[in-house]
């Protein structure tokens, strides 16, 4: 039915906002009022606003009245500051676009009445400084003409000092946009230099990438500049046939392409190929961002023990790290590499890109990928959807594809034929989308794109998303689709925090279980000296306990099939046990503990390759096997896990005050019970379902890093509320969800690593890593916590949202596993305000009577 507009006669729009209200708007008069409660019938929502707008035309004043609406007055009828309205109007979207000319798809996206549009600019990157002539640092002949031949006549100034750099034996850092020539930056140097200081029977540079994929996609291009002066180049990784193996072995080439988790199992297994590894001189390490937490702590000793197997021979390795973006890139290459380094930044060459940022005000976030998805490749460009986990990207491809849009999954744990495929196809135009995560931010080559949709990821790493789009110099497209969460909705009203706040990796080489491992794996390369063993008492004393290592006078040996049996069941990419999936007899993955307990439990709805399946059986304890079998394409429930926590300070490290806040840094033990899960209604970004319980609850102990404080009694709230005791519970469980959510911001994503948990009335609040043993997260919330609570009070205070409990934009968590019950935003958001003033609160253990909640 058509509603007329009362000012212009022009159909209204009508459209339901997130917190169940109503919005009324007018293209033409370019206005907006949010009607205060919902009607389910548009009749009556229609009947309402005509009310609401003769009272506002009798009004008198500026900013008052249908046009006041338009102007975005503080008294307009939108009826909200301009901050929190669900849609930007006319002027303002014309003064955010002010000289540019936006693409088609981009004009679209910016005038849709369905979304806040929050940033909008047009990416232009000046084309790096030029520097010399190729011939000028390459005079060998053939190999300048196979860089010529490759579209390179000149070198960038960035690739040219970094030429000369590594030349002269610095250790480097390149950091310059995808596609711009970082990694004939640091291969003419390794080939020129394996070429003529490389000896026979040695392998003189190893160049490292984070997953095979990966290795395989650039082994073609360091082969080709490599070959120009005879040097061999080799693949030698858990794909590489036992053949090639040999002949690598037997016969080394000069240059191989390799995985730190090669490296690892190599190396304390003592095979032919670690023997080899004692002759590297040159150590090339792409995409460094990819090494943070716990997969980047174990890779500090794995170099550490690459170094020692080097030093054992009389010898130094020389680092290089590249990146397309990385904050405080020489500090964290200084703790993974235990070495200073040299920076060398570029600048990157595409054509312009259209990006805006936008906020889903009338609808879910994935509504808004799949829309912007389908405008994208129906206007002929191809698009890459990125999303931040497995279960996300699947839905997403299944709610595209009910729209036409064809789309394929592309993510880890898939085998490596299915990811070959996608990426063929993609690449050669025969499939416009892909659904993806991570995987493919790195440099995986997927031919032109146009079009980049992503879902919230901190800054640096949607810029290197972005950079996949208009390399060949078209109009390209870059969409950040905010969600419906407490972050985002902090982004949508502070975009510029948003550009500003940075990804800050993070790693923990005093993980006590990264450190026992990898201690026993050196071992394992050679016998620990006395000194290396003193450097590590604790890790020693426990082998030394277990039999794993024995004395053999001063130093230490291992037990060979102790401590293989130990070190055949670790990944360096992880800690802990894990669960393996499989359908019928036929294993198809696996997921690590305890984030299985989570995902695998009896009835869990598992997503895999854009199909559902369900949780047959769960054989835990014990084998340690989820059995799936599939479940109906049109089944109408995902699930999420229902679990409680209980924490146990074991050790503190360290204490500070922050603005007057009590803070220990702390090893904690955590006991995690599943005892049940909600059904999510398929197609929504529920943040509560219906309730199921298991039959027997699943649990895990593990032991990490975490903090502990607790909050300021909100005693204004509690006196305020019918139930006092249930206000003050459920503001320490709500600030608890905020200050990890606020989190996000401040330490550049570490929030999706951590855990918390609130201890009823004691006001103890818990915030832990996720990962068994820690990797680091929480010792950044530890260093920033005042910034961390100031953007939770912000989440809290501009939330619109009026629900004694609040919404899923300012105190529900997706993570939460109490079904996000038993929350209270008003108490919540004065715990924060006195912790802005200044109240002093100390740590205490809480009492035994003290219920926790997820």
């Amino acid at each position: 039915m058509r509603y007329p507009c009362p000012k212009c006669g022009s159909g209204l729009e009508l459209h339901k906002t997130f917190d169940r209200r109503i919005s009324v708007s007018c293209a033409p008069c370019d206005a907006e009022a949010v009607l205060p409660e919902f009607k389910r019938n548009p009749d009556e929502a229609y009947i309402d606003f005509l009310a609401m707008y003769d009272t506002w035309e009798a009004q008198e004043g500026e900013g008052r009245g249908w046009e006041g609406a338009a102007k975005g007055g503080a008294d307009a009828p939108r009826g909200l500051p301009s901050s929190r309205r669900m849609t930007r109007s006319r002027d303002e979207i014309e003064g955010m676009i002010g000289g540019n000319t936006p693409g088609r798809v981009a004009r679209r996206a910016l005038y849709s009445r369905l979304d806040y549009i929050s940033h909008y600019s047009v990416i232009r990157d000046p084309e790096p400084e030029a520097g010399c002539d190729v011939g000028d640092l390459v005079p060998e002949a053939a190999l300048a003409d196979r860089i010529r031949s490759g579209g390179i006549p000149r070198f960038y100034r960035f690739q040219e000092e970094a030429i000369r750099r590594i030349t002269r034996g610095e250790n480097v850092m390149i950091e310059a946009p995808t596609a711009s020539g970082k990694t004939e930056a640091f291969t003419v140097p390794a080939v020129r230099r394996a070429a003529s200081e490389g000896s026979p029977g040695e392998i003189f540079a190893v160049l490292v990438y984070p997953t095979k994929a990966l290795a395989q996609d650039q082994f073609p291009k360091i082969s080709r500049l490599a070959a120009a002066l005879g040097v061999r180049v080799g693949v030698f990784d858990g794909d590489t046939g036992q053949a090639d193996r040999r002949r690598i072995v037997d016969d080394p080439p000069q240059v191989v392409i390799t995985n730190f988790d090669a490296l690892h199992h190599h190396m304390w297994r003592r095979t032919g190929f670690a023997a080899l590894l004692g002759t590297v001189r040159l150590v090339v390490v792409d995409e460094v961002h990819s090494y943070s937490g716990i997969f980047g702590s174990n890779v500090h000793h794995v170099i550490r023990r690459l170094k020692r197997l080097r030093g054992r021979a009389g010898g130094r390795i020389q680092f290089v790290a590249a990146s397309a973006t990385l904050a405080d890139a020489g500090r964290f290459c200084g703790e993974l590499f235990g070495e200073e380094v040299r920076l060398v930044r570029g600048g990157g060459r595409r054509g312009e890109t259209d990006f805006v940022m936008i906020f889903p005000s009338h609808r879910t976030q994935r509504a808004l990928m799949v829309d912007l998805a389908e405008a994208l490749t129906s206007d002929g460009h191809k698009t890459m959807v990125f999303s931040n986990s497995h279960r996300n990207a699947e839905m997403f491809a299944i709610q595209a594809r009910r729209r036409g849009v064809d789309v394929m999954v592309h993510r880890a744990g898939m085998t490596a034929a299915y990811r070959n495929a996608v990426e063929r196809r993609f690449r050669g135009g025969g499939l416009k989308a892909v659904s993806c995560t991570p995987t493919l931010e790195l440099g995986i080559d997927v031919g032109g794109v146009d079009g980049v949709v992503s879902a919230m990821i901190p800054v640096n790493r949607l810029l290197q998303r972005i950079g996949r789009a208009a390399r060949g110099g078209q109009r390209g497209y870059a969409f950040l689709a905010l969600g419906n969460d407490p972050i985002s909705q902090y982004y949508r009203n502070h975009p510029q925090d948003y550009l500003d706040d940075a990804e800050v990796p993070h790693i923990d080489p005093g993980n006590p279980f990264v450190e026992g491992y990898q201690v026993l794996a050196m071992a394992c390369d050679a016998p620990l000296s006395g000194d290396e063993a003193e450097a590590h008492p604790g890790a020693v004393a426990a082998h030394l306990e277990s039999g794993r290592i024995r004395r053999a006078g001063p130093a230490c040996v291992p037990d060979a099939a102790r401590a293989a049996r130990a070190l055949s069941r670790y990944s360096i990419r992880g800690i802990g046990g894990s669960i393996g999936i499989f359908l019928g007899s036929r294993k198809v993955g696996e997921r690590a503990l305890p984030v299985a307990l989570s995902e695998l439990h009896k009835d869990a709805i598992y997503l895999m390759g854009g199909a559902k399946y369900r949780v047959r059986e769960l054989q835990y304890p014990g084998r340690g096997r989820a059995v799936l079998e599939r479940a109906a394409a049109d089944h109408p429930y995902y699930t999420r896990a229902l679990y409680r926590e209980w924490p146990r300070v074991e050790r503190e490290y360290a204490r500070r005050d922050a603005l007057g806040v009590e803070i220990g840094l702390c090893r904690l033990r955590i006991r995690k019970q599943v005892y049940g899960y909600a059904n999510m209604e398929s197609g929504q970004d529920a943040a509560q379902g219906q309730k199921i319980l298991l039959d027997a609850p699943l649990e895990y102990d593990f032991v990490t890093k975490g903090i502990a404080f607790r909050a300021p009694r909100p005693a204004d709230a509690i006196s305020a509320a019918e139930d006092g005791d249930y206000a003050e519970v459920s503001g320490y469980h709500a600030a608890e969800h905020v200050i990890i959510e606020g989190s996000n911001m401040v330490t550049g994503g570490a929030s999706q690593d951590m855990g918390g948990i609130s201890m009823g009335a004691s006001g103890m609040i818990y915030v832990y890593d996720g990962a068994v043993g820690g990797n680091g997260a929480s010792r950044a919330l530890y260093d920033r916590f005042e910034r961390a609570a100031a953007r939770g009070l912000s989440v809290l205070s501009e939330c619109p949202c009026t629900g004694e409990a609040g919404c899923p934009r300012c105190t529900f968590s997706y993570r939460c596993g109490n079904n996000n019950e038993f929350l209270h935003k008003g108490a919540a958001a004065e715990a924060f305000r006195r912790i802005a003033g200044g109240e002093k609160t100390s740590i205490g253990e809480p009492s035994g009577e003290d219920r926790p909640l997820a």
